[in-house]
């Protein structure tokens, strides 16, 4: 019993060292941004990496509630919110570099960059749907809002959708990664739905 007590304590610092390697691997690059590590254009890599990794975390972090229903076991919940709070730091991160090392700060530029690739605003709306389930991540804020809180978190699945398709839009030839994401959040939508039918059922 110790022993899987003591597993459970390492939960959380163990998937927190999970969700900062990739941060990490991304400061290693941008030290070598001179070099030919990222390829001939280190910015246009370092955009994919960051929006990569921002997707990946939304999906693991919708995917805990039916890992913790599968396994019984609640202790997966006390990762959720810190799952997507790198979620959300990672899309801050993809924002970043596009605005700072692609545009280079000019926001003339990003004005004609939306005219002319409308992916752009589908990304910031996703953006900005997740912009208040990390204001409103911490304890208190779960108090204040009470049942509304839930509700409010709710967003994060038609955030995680604009991703998705803000990946796919500016996908030129190859979709695949793109549609498997997106598979997997049918998937994940699937699954609540199912559960929230069952919930029902046992009501009646």
């Amino acid at each position: 019993m110790m022993a899987v007590a003591g597993a459970w304590r390492a939960l959380k610092p163990v998937a927190f060292i999970a969700a900062l390697l990739p941060l990490l691997g991304l400061i290693a690059a941008l030290l070598q941004m001179g070099s030919a590590s990222l390829g001939p254009n280190p910015v246009r890599e370092l955009l994919h990496a960051t929006g990569k990794e921002s997707l990946n975390w939304l999906l693991i972090t919708l995917l805990i509630s039916p890992i913790r229903e599968i396994s019984g076991q609640w202790q997966w919940l006390t990762i959720r919110r810190m799952l997507g709070l790198w979620a959300f730091f990672y899309a801050l991160l993809h924002l970043a570099v596009y605005v700072i090392l692609e545009l280079e700060l000019d926001w003339s530029e990003l004005t004609q960059e939306i005219i002319r690739r409308p992916f752009i605003l589908v990304g910031l709306a996703s953006l900005l749907a997740l912009l208040p389930l990390a204001a409103t991540s911490t304890q208190r804020m779960m108090r204040r809002l009470k049942k509304r809180w839930q509700q409010l978190h709710y967003l994060i699945y038609p955030a995680t959708a604009l991703a998705i398709w803000h990946y796919y839009w500016q996908v030129k030839a190859d979709v695949l990664e793109p549609l498997v994401y997106a598979s997997a959040l049918v998937l994940l939508l699937s699954w609540r739905a199912l559960q929230r039918s069952n919930a029902f059922g046992r009501l009646d």
